[in-house]
């Protein structure tokens, strides 16, 4: 893929557009669930907007560009002023990354449908294309259940307080969790289906076909 992007620069704009856009909702989703549950921190951080500025990691950027993936700067939430208690709370604003990404590609499936039904697949609906399956890409990736991931602040959220405590001690190994992620997904063959299986799923649910 690298291969095919650095031989297009307006493929390579495209997706590293598609990556900025999807990064940007997701996180600016995140800011604005946990203000509305009561916490003014990302309010008072900037996070609260659709400035992709305030939301791209600078090595996450960078990454987009020379790997073509990325990530953005978390969002900083007080789980202790959420309403509906600090697991659910989380569970709550986790949620609203993935949902974020996924209702953008729903919003987006109509007129992909349309450009697609004129059979001319121009630039306009590549671009389309790519920041509908980015979107659903970055969500179910955010919702394997791996700490720092949301689905793992989803799945402590589901589970009674006191289990839900146990888990937390969890995240201090968050960040070797990941790495271990990505080697396998680089090294094991198929491991890139426990991410591209559902999105594929999804993408043709959303496209009808």
């Amino acid at each position: 893929m690298l291969l095919t992007l650095s031989k297009d620069p307006q493929l390579f704009l495209i997706v590293t557009l598609a990556f900025i856009v999807a990064i940007t909702i997701h996180e600016a989703s995140h800011a604005i669930v946990a203000t509305w549950l009561g916490d003014d921190l990302p309010r008072l951080q900037g996070r609260v907007t659709l400035n992709p500025l305030r939301h791209l990691d600078p090595l996450g950027t960078i990454m987009i560009v020379i790997a073509m993936f990325g990530w953005g700067r978390p969002v900083l939430v007080n789980p202790y002023r959420l309403k509906f208690g600090v697991h659910r709370g989380m569970a709550l604003v986790a949620g609203a990354g993935p949902l974020s990404n996924l209702l953008l590609a729903a919003v987006l499936t109509p007129t992909a449908r349309e450009l697609l039904s004129t059979g001319q697949v121009g630039l306009s609906t590549s671009a389309i294309l790519l920041i509908i399956q980015l979107n659903i890409v970055l969500a179910i990736f955010n919702l394997l259940p791996l700490p720092p991931l949301d689905g793992f602040s989803i799945v402590v959220g589901l589970l009674p307080p006191e289990r839900a405590s146990q888990l937390e001690d969890a995240r201090r190994y968050g960040p070797g969790l990941l790495l271990a992620l990505f080697l396998a997904i680089a090294m094991i063959p198929g491991m890139t289906g426990i991410i591209t299986g559902p999105s594929n799923w999804v993408l043709g649910q959303l496209l009808g076909s």
